[in-house]
């Protein structure tokens, strides 16, 4: 059977020339569609059988100079939880599923509000009201309907983050609170994953990678009490700063599972759209 799906994507496949001169094949998502459909696959079992056998789906053509046909496989077997589907959670589940993310967790407790409406990917007016995490998942479905999702409308909370991050290669923290982020980190790191920081306040934004084991955020804030929100509250979060500081979050999250690329780890990316710097600060460092 699988010589049969092989030969029939092969025959379905569009030529052309990469920018090395080699040949490849893509296969459009129509073509995919199809294929699945007659051998009943899902469409991302369909993709992972093709780009096995180095038949490129076409929506990856432009994303496979950086990360090669190894890590376009390895991102659609991957699992990622993002916690917050709110300024940063919104644009990262978006970069995400266009990266081919094979399985995205998205953890949200809130509703779509007008103030969210300057900035979050998934507050639009027709969406007021609506759960973010169930927003998340329809716009995955629109982006890429290989990417399977797992939406939670609830509270992440030290109870139930150990079951929530079950499978998760990686966690993200989308999160606007710093008692919730330094639980997420315990979590992910109880749980031996890897975590991609990000926060925002104005113009500026920062974003660091934790392995379980370093101190992270708790060498920045300590393990006592700590409050709510930062500087946010006076600063605001303006419409591109969360894009900003999730396309970073993003590259650290393709950077972790393909591994390939120097992660942020043990140094914190202070971005300042403002002044026009990027800074960096060691974090806890060997």
């Amino acid at each position: 059977m699988g010589g049969d799906i092989l030969s029939e994507m092969r025959r379905l496949a569009q030529a052309k020339r990469d920018a090395n001169g080699q040949e490849l094949a893509l296969l459009s998502l129509g073509a995919l569609r199809q294929v699945a459909q007659q051998h009943r696959l899902t469409l991302r079992e369909a993709e992972l059988l093709a780009l096995d056998h180095h038949v490129l789906p076409m929506r990856y053509e432009r994303s496979l100079g950086t990360v090669g046909w190894d890590g376009q496989s390895k991102l659609l077997r991957a699992t990622v939880a993002v916690v917050g589907a709110g300024g940063l959670g919104g644009w990262i589940v978006e970069g995400l599923a266009r990266m081919g993310m094979g399985r995205l967790i998205i953890i949200d407790s809130d509703a779509v509000e007008e103030s969210n409406l300057n900035r979050q990917l998934l507050a639009v007016e027709e969406s007021l009201g609506q759960p973010k995490a169930k927003m998340a998942a329809a716009r995955v479905a629109a982006v890429n309907a290989a990417t399977e999702v797992s939406a939670h409308q609830l509270w992440a909370d030290a109870e139930n983050l150990p079951r929530l991050l079950a499978g998760a290669q990686v966690a993200v923290d989308a999160l606007d609170t710093l008692p919730a982020r330094l639980q997420l980190q315990r979590a992910a790191a109880a749980l031996g994953i890897p975590f991609v920081h990000g926060a925002i306040a104005g113009y500026s934004g920062q974003v660091m990678t934790i392995l379980p084991g370093d101190p992270g955020l708790f060498a920045l804030y300590g393990e006592d009490a700590v409050p709510q929100r930062g500087i946010e509250t006076r600063l605001g979060n303006p419409a591109a700063t969360p894009m900003m500081v999730a396309a970073w979050q993003i590259h650290e999250v393709v950077k972790l599972i393909i591994g390939k690329g120097e992660l942020l780890r043990h140094r914190m990316l202070l971005l300042d759209a403002e002044s026009g710097t990027v800074d960096e600060i060691a974090i806890g460092g060997a």
